[in-house]
């Protein structure tokens, strides 16, 4: 099948495009930048755009593309606050546009990356499974929920079959630490260059890390399937911030500076998955543990500390 990626240069959709590639599907995969951290790959297809330049999107989309994998976001959770207005337009009417042009082209599919991260809010129960109610404290979270329920719509106007998968924290080489995401790579960044990691709060606050080839395989997973729903995409275990600094320290072998802050208020207190479902009806599950994750990623970015990437 041909697929599309969107944002297939980013962190996430370079492990994504691997997996597609691997599982023998056509690819074409558009970003802004080519890929930061490797060559881009020579069997798939690179356009550079903008996800918001919908020529371009449709000369794309005419060719006969069979599924879109949808992982782009121009905000992320902690400024998304900032100007909400800015995140509906860039996100939300974006990808209502790209739903009509899907419908218009007959793709076949389209595999949304949610948040499970942020669309439940704060959780009542715990591991949160994908019928928790939904109540997002953030623009971030309530953006990646309204696309959700767009999906649904289309569906049920026009037939466009879809795939949410409600992703946790994921992690992983290639990564980059410089960002405003991402607590595992900012976190090990400054370990090894011997700064002072700062953390808000007292470090109790509790996250579901999953490691980047985990997601992408999920992706492969839901890819052939005509069935159509919501998924929980994590490792189902709870991790608390002062938990994964212990364990970066192991995997590392490197100390610690840390120096706590006073709490912010939108920080859900804990969040984990419960990921049964994809696993009860795609046999999916995590195959990479959070210490060998750790130990692949802190290799990765050891190297390019030697190289001046950072």
């Amino acid at each position: 099948m041909i697929v599309l990626v969107l944002g297939g240069s980013g962190f996430l959709g370079s492990y994504v495009v691997d997996e597609l590639y691997a599982a023998g599907h056509n690819i074409i995969s558009l970003d802004r930048t080519p890929e930061r951290f490797r060559a881009q790959h020579r069997n798939v297809e690179f356009i550079q755009a903008d996800f918001g330049n919908r020529g371009e999107l449709e000369q794309v989309l005419k060719r006969g593309v069979d599924i879109v994998v949808h992982l782009i976001s121009s905000t992320v959770p902690q400024t998304s606050n900032d100007d909400p207005i800015f995140d509906v337009q860039s996100n939300l009417i974006e990808s209502i546009a790209l739903f009509e042009m899907c419908v218009k082209y007959a793709v076949k599919k389209v595999i949304y990356v949610s948040s499970g991260g942020t669309v439940y809010g704060i959780p009542k129960l715990m591991p949160i499974a994908e019928d928790h109610a939904t109540l997002p404290m953030c623009s971030y979270g309530i953006s990646k929920l309204a696309i959700e329920h767009y999906l649904h719509l289309f569906h049920v106007l026009h037939g466009l079959k879809y795939t949410v998968l409600r992703l946790s924290n994921p992690y992983g080489a290639r990564q980059d630490p410089r960002g405003k995401q991402g607590a595992v790579t900012v976190f090990m960044n400054k370990l090894l260059k011997g700064e002072e990691i700062s953390v808000w709060g007292d470090g109790s606050v509790v996250r579901d890390y999953i490691y980047a080839s985990d997601f992408a395989r999920a992706c492969v997973a839901v890819i052939d399937s005509d069935s159509v729903g919501v998924y929980n995409v994590g490792s189902g275990v709870g991790t608390s911030i002062n938990e994964l600094l212990s364990v970066l320290q192991e995997a590392t072998g490197v100390q610690a500076k840390v120096n706590y802050s006073p709490g912010r208020g939108f920080d859900v207190p804990a969040l984990y998955l419960d990921c049964s479902r994809i696993k009860l009806e795609y046999d999916w599950q995590p195959q990479i543990n959070f210490i060998d994750g750790l130990v692949e990623t802190s290799v990765w970015m050891r190297a390019h500390l030697r190289s001046g990437c950072f």
